[in-house]
């Protein structure tokens, strides 16, 4: 394994590993949240969010990733003077962003909740809306050191957000329900949030000085050209503007369906306390724990980016090809285990972490979803490595023509499905499965075309598909004849029987990987290698 191949296996063991806690932690906050709040302070909770990521999504998803790949070029190139020009012109650019999305959110919250028809969200939105400068300015800080294959910072901040979001939030949506109910109560644990991404953006500014210093290690070319501002800016946005149009089409059609599903559900004679409290089932623990494995894909994305670009910019298309072709097998290693897993233990893990927030009718709807959620898990990690191949190999305007071809069969499918009575919200994971697929597909042809990696069926889809079938049926086994329905099991054997599947369940499909080929030793971390023979 050469370094470079080092540096991208280090970088996603450091963003996946804190991005999995930071998704475990957020599934462990959303337990007592939900105590505290209820489902339907749940509801109004998570329909912030859609629009909230939509805005969060214009102003700062493709700069960063602009930031990452042109500063990854300029230390490749050894002109670090360019890089940090590059960083501050992009920062300006960050803070003006943030500043204006954020007035906008908070002018405009009482349109946002008329829209959705749940006039509760308004409180939430103002509560949320600093948060967006805050994330903003703080991208600016990750890109520039992603940019120098820095991870360490982007997982620390990630860290502060969410453990500073339990600490905060969770007083704060005490205080809101004992003093105005259910939007109050979910506007307290919204403004916790805001107050944590400030705490990770202070932090972000500390480890930029430190990163700075570091910099001027890199030696720098003499022959360096001096870039001008407007060269910078327009090479930002060139890059920026395609992966933003294209980052923002999955956030668009979340608001949607914040619209949508409840609207849909309504039509077809559900009343509409009962619309929400199946959307915020869906969008709260189906949706939040489908995030946590997806964790290592953006890992995953983030570091393609400038390891592709690194390759190119050297002109080092062998190179090129080797990584491409890591970034695809790791995202099925990844991918297939956990949508057999989460699938096959839906309804256990469901009734663990949310019995007494949800009544058991509920949980076992939720359970249905997550069953079908699940299949995307492996969709979405091949979409997001796929994405960040081609975003790092400068078409990235190719990912976001195929998410907008998925999205909109998203949206029609809903459509079609969700206000057919006795299908409602069921059609929503389904739609999600169409679109991924249907983003999926011209990916990697263009991954094939452009890079030159030949796609290599047997190691990214039959060998872990098989590990996976043989740890699924293992799993559903243990379950099936060991524990049986969860809702007849108390806490100490739900929990028991979790760990003792996803346990054996992950021995078995490492050991069988390691067999088949489908991963090897250098596929893992430099510490853990030295236990495997």
């Amino acid at each position: 394994m050469t370094q470079k191949q080092k540096t991208l296996v280090g970088g996603v063991s450091i963003l996946g590993v804190a991005g999995i806690i930071c998704k475990v932690v957020g599934v462990l906050y959303r337990i007592p949240l939900a105590h505290l709040i209820g489902p339907e302070g749940m509801g109004v909770y998570h329909k912030v969010f859609p629009a909230y990521n939509l805005l969060l999504t214009v102003s700062s998803a493709g700069l960063p990733v602009a930031i990452s790949r042109m500063v990854a070029h300029y230390v490749t190139v050894e002109d670090p003077n360019n890089a940090r020009r590059i960083f501050k012109l992009a920062m300006r650019m960050l803070f003006v962003l943030g500043l204006l999305t954020t007035v906008l959110m908070l002018a405009f919250s009482g349109q946002l909740a008329a829209w959705q028809g749940t006039e509760q969200t308004k409180a939430g939105y103002m509560a949320i809306a600093p948060s967006l400068f805050f994330v903003c300015t703080m991208s600016a800080f990750r890109g520039f050191l992603q940019g120098q294959r820095n991870m360490l910072p982007t997982a620390v901040s990630q860290l502060i957000e969410q453990v500073g979001r339990v600490a905060i939030a969770l007083p704060f949506a005490y205080l809101g329900m004992r003093q105005g109910g259910v939007a109050l109560g979910a506007a307290g644990a919204l403004l916790g949030g805001t107050i944590a991404e400030g705490a990770a953006l202070l932090y972000m500014l500390l480890r930029h000085r430190q990163a700075d210093k570091a910099l001027n290690a890199v030696p720098q070319r003499p022959d360096g050209e001096i870039l001008t501002d407007r060269f910078i800016a327009r090479r930002l946005i060139l890059v920026a503007v395609p992966i933003t149009l294209g980052a923002c089409i999955v956030p668009l059609a979340g608001f949607i369906d914040s619209i949508m599903l409840t609207q849909l559900m309504e039509a077809a004679g559900m009343e509409p306390a009962d619309a929400l409290i199946r959307y915020g089932a869906y969008a709260g623990p189906v949706l939040t724990l489908i995030n946590v494995p997806t964790a290592l894909a953006m890992a995953m994305s983030t570091n393609l980016v400038p390891d592709i670009a690194s390759g190119l910019a050297q002109g080092d298309r062998e190179y090129v090809v080797k990584e491409t072709g890591i970034g695809l097998r790791m995202a099925a290693v990844i991918g297939f285990p956990c949508s057999v897993g989460m699938s096959l233990l839906a309804q256990p893990i469901l009734y663990l972490c949310y019995r007494g927030s949800y009544t058991g009718p509920q949980l076992d709807v939720a359970a249905e979803l997550l069953q079908i959620s699940s299949l995307t898990i492996v969709l979405f990690t091949m979409v997001q490595a796929t994405s960040g191949i081609l975003q790092g190999a400068g078409k990235q305007r190719i990912p976001m023509y195929t998410l907008v071809v998925g999205v909109v069969l998203k949206i029609a499918l809903n459509y079609t499905l969700v206000r057919v009575p006795g299908v409602d919200i069921h059609g929503a994971p389904w739609a999600s499965l169409l679109c991924y697929t249907a983003s999926m597909i011209p990916n990697l042809y263009f991954v094939s075309k452009y890079t030159g990696y030949r796609f290599n069926f047997p190691d990214v889809v039959i060998k872990p598909f098989a590990c996976a079938a043989l740890m699924g049926g293992v799993v559903w086994a243990i379950w099936h004849f060991g524990f049986g329905d969860p809702g007849q099991l108390n806490g100490f054997k739900l929990t028991a029987g979790i760990l003792l599947c996803v346990g054996l369940g992950a021995i078995i499909y490492v050991f069988a990987a390691l067999k088949t080929g489908a991963i090897s030793k250098e596929d893992f971390p430099a510490k853990v290698r030295r236990f495997i023979k």
